[in-house]
């Protein structure tokens, strides 16, 4: 929810918010319409995207840690916050200053 209430902060930073849950389709869906999230959400059901960037059942229970990735342009990481547990999640403060345009 704290995305979704400072998505324009995000956008006026110029940058766009994805998020990526290890789920099928229509829980994604779900999680949309009960979120009202306008940002991006993406189904990973076979949990590619977050095997490859690291990230699934690091917990031991076969979901995708909490975790943010700052994406630059070209495609590079510029910088990760990975959670140790479901309720590690960095700030939106402190995201929006790891921003290219903030620093």
């Amino acid at each position: 929810m704290q995305l979704q209430n400072n998505y324009q902060a995000f956008q006026n930073a110029g940058a766009e918010i994805v998020a990526l849950a290890v789920s099928s389709v229509s829980a994604v869906n779900s999680a949309r319409q009960t979120t009202g999230a306008t940002y991006p959400m993406l189904a990973d059901a076979q949990h590619q995207v977050a095997e490859a960037y690291g990230i699934y059942n690091l917990l031991g229970d076969k979901l995708a840690a909490p975790a943010v990735f700052v994406i630059d342009t070209d495609g590079r990481i510029t910088w990760h916050h990975v959670g140790q547990n479901t309720n590690d999640r960095p700030s939106v403060r402190t995201i929006l200053e790891q921003l290219p345009q903030q620093r």
